[in-house]
């Protein structure tokens, strides 16, 4: 989300269209044959290299033909759950936030596409000691707030520290996992600080409980984006962030717009990654996929200036509008590390023949077609996605054969358990698509012997209720891209026993001795070729468990106005790269 998060992505239905995923870097993709669709099966693997000193020193460089000025507007389905960056855990609201937050690392991208990790307010991506157990980053010179305080050290500090207050429930764990003393700290409200964050002039020094050469990778997620100290207004952060990037929150109504403005204090030569073109961004909600489509291939007035950070071409569109030569022309189109799936509920589907038999009976290629068929997907057998270090290719459950499912052999699995007619409810989240995708979900399991109760969940609460420990939900529409590119950003937040809890992201609950130990020992492997094998073996375990059914390996098709200039793809949030964009004149 990324899911990667590298950030965290759940979807918001159950059709790619309407998803959102938390963020991780993807790399582009080459056609495959006739159909001229991206192939995610033959896309490279991702490689983020680390950049040096210089790499991370600003501005950013120049977009070619970049004019300043304009506004440029999105069109999108949902407003964001969470601002406040301890609570970021989905990619959406990682890349909306771009253009105002910054953390000590990020993600920086050339005129080629590529992806480096560098230091965005740290001189430099850290410097690593005792193995990968210390790492230090030293603050660069004339950051400043929204009110043109400078950014201290008190608050790079803090920043860390609120990680463990007792409102932040939806952000990612890490962090909090490996401070030495972590598991104790209660926060820093009390006036307590704690002792594994050192202070010493303008550099910060963590001290971790295992060794993590990746540390620096981690600190890229905006979920661990800097807080000012004197603004942190606690639960109420989460709707007014305050800003240290190029622009800041001009005008909110939930549900409705957000508005940025340029941040006057906001120094190009300290940022590496941002651009600041635009004079104003303004985000509009409440569009469905086909009207933001539809509004696209108009093309007038203010929509000529428009993008989507979440919207894609609607299924119902993607064959006129990527068979129109014109149209075609404004789509980005995109490979990205998701895999969406439905995780079954490990504490009410106790018996793996019928979990099995979930997965055999499953609808695939109906899916895919209702999702607007092969430009929008690719059918996923796995937990990893084809471009995330680690993948193997296998098929437990006969998806390549037999694509519409194989409901003769789920009955066969249903009656050896004892367990025809069993009961499933399935949750979803209320758009066209996904209610066309719950029936036939429905239908496909129904034709395999099982009793199908759909129970649609409200948008505002889905993450929340599917994201309790005692739901009352048998599967639900997932997904993930790695926080960063190797599976144990996969692997430990999803599908380890020690991420069980309620607002985690171990849906499935699942809870294997032999999978925490495996998950434990790969995390371990310093060997990437080694450990990449693991992390295949891992992936196998699962599903040998079945306890998800993988659905697809995500197409991005994201359309944009004539006017909108330079729209390239953020590798390092999975979206549109905002900090890029411009309005042509």
């Amino acid at each position: 989300m990324s899911f990667s998060r590298r950030n965290f992505l759940i979807a918001t239905g159950v059709v790619a269209a309407s998803s959102s995923v938390l963020s991780a870097c993807s790399s582009g993709s080459k056609s495959s044959g006739h159909d001229n669709v991206p192939s995610v099966s033959d896309s490279k693997a991702v490689n983020i290299p680390v950049g040096t000193k210089a790499d991370s020193t600003g501005p950013a460089p120049e977009v070619k033909d970049a004019v300043k000025g304009g506004t440029i507007y999105s069109l999108d389905q949902f407003d964001m759950d969470h601002m406040d960056p301890a609570q970021i855990y989905v990619s959406t609201e990682g890349a909306i936030t771009v253009p105002i937050m910054r953390g000590l690392t990020g993600y920086k991208l050339d005129e080629k596409g590529g992806c480096t990790l560098v230091g965005d307010a740290a001189t430099d991506a850290g410097t690593m000691k005792n193995g990968g157990k210390t790492w230090s980053f030293t603050i660069k010179d004339g950051i400043k707030w929204e009110d043109g305080s400078d950014l201290s050290m008190d608050d790079v500090r803090h920043t860390f520290e609120r990680l463990f207050a007792s409102f932040v429930t939806e952000g990612p764990r890490y962090v909090q996992q490996w401070l030495v003393g972590g598991d104790k700290y209660k926060g820093p409200y009390s006036g307590k600080e704690l002792d594994s964050i050192e202070i010493s002039g303008k550099t910060i020094t963590f001290h971790l409980t295992e060794a993590r050469a990746d540390f620096n990778y981690t600190l890229a997620m905006r979920g661990y984006s800097l807080v000012p100290k004197k603004h942190d207004t606690k639960e109420k952060y989460d709707k007014r962030p305050f800003s240290c990037g190029p622009y800041k929150i001009g005008d909110r109504k939930i549900g409705k717009s957000l508005t940025y403005v340029r941040n006057d204090h906001w120094d190009a030569k300290t940022d590496p990654i941002r651009n600041a073109y635009p004079d104003k961004y303004v985000f509009q909600f409440g569009f469905e996929l086909i009207a933001s489509t539809d509004r696209y291939m108009a093309d007038k007035g203010n929509d000529q200036y428009t993008m989507s950070i979440f919207n894609e071409v609607a299924p119902e569109r993607i064959a006129q509008v990527l068979t129109n030569a014109k149209l075609k022309q404004r789509v980005l189109t995109q490979v990205d590390t998701v895999t969406y799936y439905w995780p079954i509920n490990m504490t009410r589907i106790k018996d793996v023949k019928v979990r099995q038999a979930i997965n055999w009976a499953w609808p695939h290629q109906q899916l895919q077609t209702i999702r607007g068929g092969k430009a929008s997907s690719e059918l996923a057998t796995t937990i990893l996605s084809p471009v995330t270090p680690g993948y193997e290719k296998f098929d437990l459950y006969g998806t390549d054969k037999k694509p519409g499912g194989d409901p003769a052999k789920a009955k066969a699995l249903l009656k050896e358990a004892g367990k025809v007619g069993q009961k499933l409810v399935i949750a979803y989240q209320h758009s066209d698509n996904a209610v066309k995708s719950a029936v036939a979900i429905k239908n496909a399991l129904e034709a395999a012997g099982f009793q199908v109760v759909n129970k649609q969940v409200d948008k505002s609460t889905f993450y929340t209720q599917i994201g309790k420990v005692d739901n009352e939900f048998d599967l639900f529409a997932a997904g993930w891209s790695p926080d960063w590119p190797n599976g144990y950003s996969v692997f430990y937040p999803c599908w380890s026993g020690k991420n069980i809890g309620d607002g985690r992201s171990n849906y499935a609950q699942l809870n294997d001795p032999s999978v925490n130990k495996a998950i434990d020992a790969a995390s371990k492997i310093a060997d990437p070729d080694k450990a990449n094998k693991a992390w295949g073996n891992v992936d196998r375990q699962i599903m040998e468990l079945a306890a998800v059914v993988p659905d697809y390996h995500s197409i991005r098709n994201w359309m944009y106005g004539s006017k909108v200039g330079n729209v390239v793809f953020d590798a390092g949030n999975t979206c549109i790269a905002l900090s890029k964009l411009y309005a042509k004149k």
